[in-house]
C-alpha cells in the first residue's frame, strides 16, 4: 500500500464542559495533531468565556490553541451553545445544567456537525472523539457515518466496575451505602475492593438526583463506541484493561499530558491563576504540603474546619487552594478564627493556582488531594506522595488504587468522618519522607515515563489506535 493512500484523519473533539475533562482533551488534541490529525476542538461558549477571562485573552480570535496553530499544528477551534444563556449559573443550578446536557446539548452538537460536514472541510471529518460522559455520541456518529471514539478520562478500573453494575446489583452491593461491609471479590479484572471504594454512584444511586441517571446513560452510550481510548497506562491497570478489551476495542494511551507538561504552552484554566513560585522558593525542598480539592467538589464546613485544625497541629508548611465556592453556599469566612495569623510565614491560603507549577516545585513534598484522576497522574509524575480524601464519583476507587494497590499515599482519616488528630498524624506520615512511599512513587513514575517512551505501551497503543482508524476508513471507502 502506498503511503499516500492512507487517509488524513480529521477528528471533532468535544469534552465535557468541566475543568477535569477539558485538560486531558486539550493534551490529547495536541498529541493527535502532532501525529498528523486535523483537529476541530469544540468548547461550549460558556467554557470559552471562562477561559478568556481566566487567561486574559484580548483578541477575539485568540483561543487556547493559538500558539499551537502558529507552530503548524492543524487544530481548528469552535464554540457552540450548551443550550443555556451565558448568564446562567451552571454551578449553582447544577441539576438543571446536567438535565440540559442530557436533553438539549445534543441538538446544538448535531447542528454544528451538520454545518461542518456541509462546508466540506479539507480533510473531511472522519470521526468524533467525544467525552465518555456525553449521552449523544453514538447517535450523532451513526447519523453522519462517522467513527465514534469515546475518550474515558478516569481509570480503567472505574470503567470496569461500571460495566459490571449488573453483577453488583445481583450480589446486593449496588446502592448498599453504609449497609454492607463484606469485601467484593467477584468483579472481573478488579482486585478485592471494599463497598466503600466503589464509585459513589454505585454506592448511592439516588434516583431523586440527576447525576446517577446521567452517568449511567453516558456509560450505556459509551459501550456502543467503535473505539475507547483511556487516559491510563497498561502496566498500572492491566487486569481491568484486559476485561474491557474483551468487550470493545480499548487503548490505554495515558498519561496524555506531554513529558514536558510542566512547561506548558497552552492554558485552559477556567479560573485565574496566581504565581506563588517566589514563596515556594523560600522553602526547603520537600517541606511544603500542597492542598487542593479540585475545581468541582464541595465539602462541608465541618470538614474544612477539622482539616484546618489538623494543619495547625501538624505545624507543616503548606499552600492551600481554597475555592470561594467550596461549600456550595457562597459563604466566604470558613476557616477558624486567627488561622491565617497563626500560620503566617509557613502557610498560604489561595483562591486558585497552577497545580502543575506547584506540584513540580522541589519545595513540595506532599499533596492533600480529593483524588481526581488528573491530580493523581500529575502527582505521580512529579513524584509527590498523596494524602487522600475522596469526595465523590470515581475518587473513592482512585483512592484505593493510590493507597491499597500502588502504595503511594495514605488516607487522611480511617473512615468518612474527618478528625483533626488523624489529619495531623497522616500529614506527618506523608511529610516524614517515608522511604517506602518515596520508593513506590519513584517506581510508579517510571511506569508512566516508560509508557511514553518510543517502545512504551502507551505510545504503541496510540499508534495502533491511529492505524486501526486509518484502516477502518479505507475499508469504508
Amino acid at each position: 500500500m502506498r503511503v499516500e493512500e492512507h487517509p488524513k484523519l480529521h477528528a471533532v473533539m468535544i469534552p465535557l464542559p468541566l475543568q477535569g475533562h477539558i485538560n486531558p482533551f486539550t493534551h490529547l488534541a495536541m498529541k493527535l495533531a502532532s501525529k498528523g490529525f486535523t483537529i476541530t476542538f469544540v468548547n461550549t461558549e460558556s467554557t470559552h468565556q471562562h477561559i478568556t477571562r481566566a487567561q486574559s485573552l484580548k483578541d477575539e480570535h485568540d483561543n487556547p490553541f493559538s500558539h499551537a496553530q502558529k507552530s503548524g499544528l492543524d487544530i481548528r477551534y469552535a464554540k457552540i451553545s450548551d443550550g443555556f444563556p451565558l448568564s446562567f449559573e451552571r454551578r449553582a443550578k447544577a441539576d438543571q445544567f446536567v438535565e440540559g446536557l442530557i436533553h438539549v446539548f445534543e441538538a446544538h452538537v448535531d447542528d454544528f456537525i451538520e454545518k461542518l460536514i456541509l462546508s466540506k472541510p479539507d480533510p473531511p471529518v472522519s470521526c468524533i472523539i467525544a467525552d465518555s460522559f456525553h449521552v449523544w455520541a453514538s447517535t450523532i456518529a451513526k447519523k453522519y457515518n462517522l467513527f465514534n471514539v469515546s475518550f474515558w478520562t478516569e481509570p480503567a478500573t472505574v470503567l470496569t466496575i461500571y460495566y459490571h453494575m449488573d453483577l453488583l446489583k445481583s450480589k446486593g452491593h449496588f446502592g448498599c451505602h453504609g449497609k454492607c461491609e463484606d469485601t467484593i471479590r467477584y468483579i472481573p479484572g478488579v482486585q478485592a475492593i471494599e463497598p466503600a471504594d466503589l464509585p459513589s454512584y454505585c454506592q448511592d444511586p439516588d434516583s431523586s438526583t440527576v447525576m446517577p441517571r446521567f452517568v449511567f446513560k453516558c456509560l450505556e452510550d459509551a459501550q456502543k463506541a467503535d473505539f475507547v481510548i483511556c487516559n491510563t497506562v497498561q502496566e498500572l491497570e492491566s487486569s481491568a484493561i484486559s476485561v474491557i478489551q474483551e468487550k470493545q476495542p480499548f487503548y490505554a494511551i495515558g498519561p496524555v499530558f506531554p513529558a514536558s507538561f510542566t512547561k506548558r504552552t497552552i492554558s485552559t484554566g477556567l479560573l485565574p491563576e496566581s504565581d506563588y513560585t517566589d514563596w515556594l522558593n523560600s522553602k526547603q525542598d520537600g517541606t511544603v504540603l500542597y492542598i487542593s480539592f479540585g475545581s468541582l467538589a464541595n465539602m462541608s464546613k465541618r470538614d474544612i474546619l477539622e482539616i484546618a485544625q489538623g494543619i495547625l497541629i501538624s505545624k507543616v508548611s503548606f499552600i492551600w487552594v481554597l475555592r470561594h465556592n467550596i461549600l456550595g453556599s457562597g459563604e466566604r469566612n470558613i476557616l477558624p478564627r486567627r488561622f491565617e495569623e497563626e500560620t503566617v510565614g509557613r502557610g498560604l491560603v489561595v483562591p486558585w493556582c497552577s497545580q502543575l507549577a506547584v506540584l513540580s516545585h522541589p519545595a513540595v513534598g506532599g499533596f492533600l488531594t480529593h483524588c481526581g484522576w488528573n491530580s493523581i497522574l500529575e502527582s505521580i509524575w512529579c513524584k509527590v506522595p498523596m494524602v487522600c480524601v475522596p469526595i465523590l464519583t470515581d475518587q473513592f476507587t482512585n483512592r484505593k488504587l493510590v493507597v491499597n494497590d500502588w502504595r503511594i499515599g495514605v488516607n487522611l482519616c480511617t473512615g468518612r468522618l474527618i478528625r483533626r488528630e488523624e489529619v495531623a498524624e497522616n500529614i506527618g506520615r506523608i511529610m516524614s519522607k517515608s522511604d517506602d512511599l518515596r520508593k513506590n512513587i519513584e517506581r510508579t513514575k517510571m511506569v508512566l515515563h516508560n509508557a511514553l517512551s518510543d517502545e512504551g505501551s502507551s505510545k504503541k497503543n496510540l499508534n495502533q489506535f491511529i492505524e486501526e482508524m486509518k484502516n477502518k476508513i479505507l475499508q469504508k471507502k
